[in-house]
């Protein structure tokens, strides 16, 4: 599937995050205050999420499960460290799973990870390959969530679980709330159709629904408030033109945030039928 300038661009941008987050043992600091962890993530999955992911996946030793837009690893090789699972790792931008590789090595993971550059919407593996998935905060950033969601349904077992979470408008907005909203939100916030629908025609049954709204707030917050604190780290793993544009777009989501205009939830769903 051909990408779009903008997905590109998205990837581009990703790609040159996760070399930075990484590279500065401050912005790992900040990390570790706020999400618990210290992958260079550029997701708001927290540890006590992570933690109860393992449990409502049912991971453990044999089990096979897939990360899609695993970035540089944060969770998928945290959940694979602390239940025994075995994890592949896709995502687009190679310099995150480069950074997740080393983790892996670092980690001594490297004979039940598998890293494979791939679009979350054409996946390559064989049907009915994992018999867990998980995705955060990766589906608000894709364009063609529906076909995200079929790739997932294909290659997952019958038996298998999938958990993922989605930062999304919140319904019933006016015209221009409705237009603030998206532009605090992820590039590719908006949706045709509100995901349970999405997920019903996709071939996936919803066994569970959390509203992490107000943990979003409260993470997002955070993690502004500690790179003002650490300005000048922030400035110089950015650089002056990365930093002003990465600090317009979170005021831009504070803006939102603090109108009540963006929601994160998080979908529990297994194979339909």
């Amino acid at each position: 599937m051909a990408l779009s300038p903008e997905e590109q661009a998205l990837i581009d941008r990703f790609s040159k995050t996760y070399q930075r987050l990484t590279s500065s043992e401050t912005m790992l600091d900040i990390e570790r205050a706020v999400c618990g962890c210290d992958y260079g993530c550029t997701s708001w999955t927290r540890r006590d999420e992570a933690d109860t992911a393992t449990s409502l996946l049912g991971l453990a030793p044999g089990v096979d499960l897939l990360d899609i837009g695993s970035g540089s690893g944060w969770p998928g090789l945290y959940l694979a460290q602390e239940s025994g699972c075995n994890v592949t790792l896709t995502d687009m931008p190679l310099e995150g799973l480069e950074v997740a590789k080393r983790r892996v090595e670092k980690d001594g993971l490297a004979e039940r990870c598998t890293i494979t550059q791939a679009d979350g919407a054409s996946l390559p593996f064989k049907d009915a390959t994992f018999d867990a998935i998980y995705h955060s905060d990766v589906l608000c950033c894709l364009m063609h969530k529906q076909a995200v969601l079929e790739s997932c349904r294909r290659v997952i077992r019958n038996t298998g679980r999938m958990i993922f979470s989605a930062i999304l408008i919140a319904p019933d907005l006016g015209q221009a709330d409705y237009s603030v909203a998206r532009d605090g939100g992820p590039t590719f916030i908006e949706t045709d159709i509100p995901y349970p629908e999405m997920l019903e025609r996709t071939g996936w049954t919803i066994t569970g629904h959390s509203d992490l709204t107000a943990d979003y707030f409260t993470t997002f917050r955070k993690m502004f408030n500690l790179e003002q604190t650490h300005e000048d780290e922030f400035i110089r793993v950015h650089g002056e033109e990365g930093a002003a544009a990465l600090w317009a777009r979170r005021k831009a989501t504070l803006i939102a945030i603090d109108r009540g205009l963006l929601k994160r939830e998080q979908f529990s769903v297994v194979p339909a039928g």
